[in-house]
């Protein structure tokens, strides 16, 4: 069984252009975050999911120089371009991650992971947003391959061809079978993925704070960290964050 992370990544995000390559301590956002995918456990492959646009050649050849694979794709169809990741590198199992979170826990996403390939009979899909209980910043969604065939053929909608996954959990759930993975302690209302400069302040602190280009901290110490100086939270707090629960209309 091929367990694969995907990572879809692009220059043009609109609030931070070009934020995945933005410096973060030693090396660009993007590469950090690949050093804490490599920790995970119930990974086989990393794959980058970008777009055939001149202005990602740049994230093209990160891959390159991190010797991760990488699928080009349409700009807008990041469904599509997930499929054709997945086909690429013969995935059984997708792990859908955005290059927004360089704070990701390698053994939440292992976590994920095994609530979808220890529970095949009763699970289409697994995550940690279904009910959020961890920073944001630290999602982790897996489903089987097929099942992320299934919705590149059910959903046509542009949101749910923008969102990847929403269509599956927030769109149609009826037609699969979910399974929620939880924190022991509800952390949700931390941010702390990259999507303003002020998310890639704060990410930047617990970098510089935890030496976090040196070693990757446990989700204890950084949550110890995050409680301990509360006026972090301030840093980002206007960020406002789609949800695809307040916007089912769009996915089907």
């Amino acid at each position: 069984m091929r367990r694969v992370a995907i990572v879809q990544a692009r220059m043009t995000s609109t609030r931070l252009p070009q934020k995945v390559l933005m410096p973060l301590g030693a090396r660009p956002m993007l590469a950090q975050q690949l050093r804490r995918l490599r920790a995970c456990q119930q990974l086989d492959e990393i794959c980058i999911a970008t777009t055939r646009n001149a202005s990602d050649d740049a994230i093209a050849l990160l891959a390159r120089n991190e010797d991760v694979a990488c699928f080009r794709g349409d700009e807008h169809d990041v469904l599509g371009r997930f499929v054709g990741a997945a086909r690429q590198t013969k995935a059984d199992v997708v792990v859908r991650l955005t290059a927004d979170c360089p704070l990701c826990d390698p053994p939440t996403i292992d976590t994920v992971v095994l609530a979808l390939c220890q529970n095949p009979s009763s699970t289409d899909y697994a995550s940690n947003i279904l009910k959020r209980t961890f920073p944001q910043g630290l999602d982790a969604e897996a489903l089987w391959r097929d099942v992320l065939e299934r919705a590149h053929r059910l959903f046509a909608a542009p949101a749910a061809r923008e969102h990847v996954t929403a269509g599956i959990y927030a769109g149609r759930p009826e037609l699969f079978l979910l399974r929620g993975v939880e924190a022991p302690q509800n952390n949700s209302d931390l941010r702390w993925t990259v999507d303003t400069p002020a998310d890639l302040e704060l990410v930047r602190r617990f970098y510089e704070a935890l030496s976090l280009d040196e070693r990757i901290a446990s989700l204890e110490e950084m949550l110890h960290f995050a409680r301990t100086h509360p006026e972090l939270a301030g840093i980002n707090a206007s960020t406002q964050t789609w949800s695809p629960f307040e916007n089912r209309g769009q996915l089907v």
